[in-house]
């Protein structure tokens, strides 16, 4: 997930530097990739729903219990809405997803009233998600390699079994 995020906030931050003519392939690929993220995003919540993460370390401190459940949920909050709005732009702009095989058109045409503030709102959502995850993976690396306290751990199935505590 965080590759294919990463992925596609390149490709988001990109969106201005293509030449005209290649454009509306690389917005095309930038939507695909989008939409897979948010799939995936589903069948995670499916997936969790019977498998809870696993609980932090007793080490890893108060402030973190207090934050880490607002922190995960507001991630997701932000990555379940963010292709939500990117879709009602990509609409909105009369588009059509193209998936190689086949395309999607909804026969909407562009409306700038519709998708210039959805635009706006999925890139702000955009960059909120990208400092958030830039202060979650350094609070990820200050617990592992600071605290030595195995929160980043639980990530990783085979090193969380390892105690990292000193």
């Amino acid at each position: 997930m965080v590759l294919l995020i990463v992925g596609v906030g390149t490709l988001g931050l990109l969106h201005d530097t293509w030449p005209k003519r290649t454009q509306g392939f690389w917005i095309n690929i930038h939507a695909l990739v989008g939409l897979l993220v948010w799939v995936l995003l589903i069948a995670r919540f499916w997936w969790r729903s019977a498998h809870p993460p696993p609980a932090l370390p007793p080490q890893a401190g108060e402030f973190s219990r207090r934050v880490s459940g607002p922190v995960h949920g507001l991630l997701y909050i932000l990555i379940f809405a963010i292709p939500v709005f990117g879709i009602v732009t990509f609409i909105w702009h009369g588009r059509v997803f193209d998936f190689g095989l086949f395309r999607v058109s909804f026969g909407v045409r562009s409306k700038p009233a519709i998708f210039h503030p959805t635009e706006d709102i999925h890139g702000y959502l955009a960059y909120a998600l990208f400092a958030l995850a830039g202060a979650h993976a350094i609070a990820a690396l200050w617990h592992h390699f600071v605290r030595h306290d195995g929160v980043l751990g639980r990530m990783w199935p085979s090193i969380g079994k390892a105690p990292y505590a000193r």
